[in-house]
């Protein structure tokens, strides 16, 4: 099992950047693979973006590639999502996933990973 907290979610002007961060703890981080989502209100939860257990295959939608970068430190149990040059469309919470039964590579499907973090709130104006 593995615990994830995110962080680095606030309010930003359109074109501005965030780092998200999601902290994992318990079973051995490199072990997964993770991803993130986002939902907005009113909103279904959406694939972000994608990393393997190494780190060396990643994956993103099409809205935010280009803009989005997706990485993990294994050795410090973190993995993080840069968002450059925000629009307000990408107002939403933002969930880090875990991965450890069904995919070496990251899903861009929710149902497959196993465990969630409590979501940090990005928020674009205009």
């Amino acid at each position: 099992q593995v615990q994830l907290v995110e962080s680095g979610g606030g309010l930003v002007q359109a074109g501005g950047s965030l780092r998200l961060s999601c902290a994992a703890s318990g079973r051995t981080f490199s072990s997964y693979a993770m991803g993130w989502f986002r939902q907005a209100p009113g909103k279904e939860r959406e694939f972000v973006a994608a990393i393997s257990r190494s780190g060396a295959i990643t994956d993103y939608a099409d809205s935010v590639k280009g803009r989005s970068t997706i990485s993990r430190d294994n050795a410090k149990n973190t993995v993080y999502l840069q968002m450059n040059s925000l629009k307000p469309e990408d107002t939403a919470v933002y969930y880090c996933a875990a991965d450890w039964r069904y995919t070496d590579y990251g899903s861009s499907s929710p149902y497959e990973y196993e465990y969630w973090g409590q979501g940090t709130q990005v928020i674009v104006s205009s």
